[in-house]
């Protein structure tokens, strides 16, 4: 079992998907937090249950699971129903991931969690033994909005401004990955981190 735990976060188009599949690419497991927020509200869970206690079975379609889109509906300009919302999903989103890295083989275990600042940081995930954030200036940010999503400056600066401040993010890393180069710059990146995590997860288990 893995147990060494190192979270990838990162603003939007800041390329966190990017640096976690060159991670998997190099053999370690990718536990994914979107991945956990799905399982959390499959039919028969306690999750969706506890989803329908609280705002009704509005919120189900035709087939019994979750409508998203009826979801996002109702909390997004209500913060206490999305505060009720997340109260139900974080904690075991939380849990589906701790047990993902004490059970995952390797060295070391990548979770994907883009929304990390916004969540609680290291607070709410006292498990984490390293935190990376993927980092580019909000101008970059910015620009690749506009390309990827083809979206227009005002939609995709709402869609930066929605997101935790880059400062906080900052704040709350043990490394950074600057992806701001070229593709292999970013490949040599994860390489160099993928040896540091390596080596610091065998150190762990010598201190144990």
């Amino acid at each position: 079992m893995a147990g060494y735990c190192v979270a990838i976060t990162g603003g939007v188009a800041s390329g966190k998907s990017e640096v976690t599949r060159r991670f998997a690419e190099l053999g370690v497991t990718i536990a994914d937090a979107d991945v956990a927020a799905r399982v959390a509200v499959e039919p028969e869970t306690t999750g969706l249950a506890e989803i329908v206690a609280t705002f009704g079975a509005q919120v189900l379609d035709r087939a019994g699971r979750l409508d998203r889109g009826a979801m996002r509906r109702r909390v997004f300009n209500d913060p206490d129903a999305r505060e009720q919302l997340e109260a139900i999903i974080h904690p075991r989103v939380r849990a589906h991931l701790q047990g993902e890295c004490a059970s995952a083989p390797g060295a070391y275990v990548v979770v994907a969690i883009p929304l990390l600042a916004e969540g609680g940081g290291r607070a709410a995930y006292p498990w984490l033994d390293r935190i990376v954030v993927v980092d580019v200036p909000v101008e970059v940010q910015h620009a690749r909005l506009m390309q990827r999503d083809d979206t227009d400056a005002a939609l995709a600066m709402r869609m930066i401004e929605a997101q935790a401040r880059r400062d906080a993010r900052l704040a709350i890393a043990d490394d950074v990955l600057v992806n701001t180069g070229s593709l292999s710059e970013l490949d040599a990146h994860v390489a160099a981190l993928d040896r540091r995590f390596v080596s610091l997860a065998a150190a762990k288990d010598t201190a144990i």
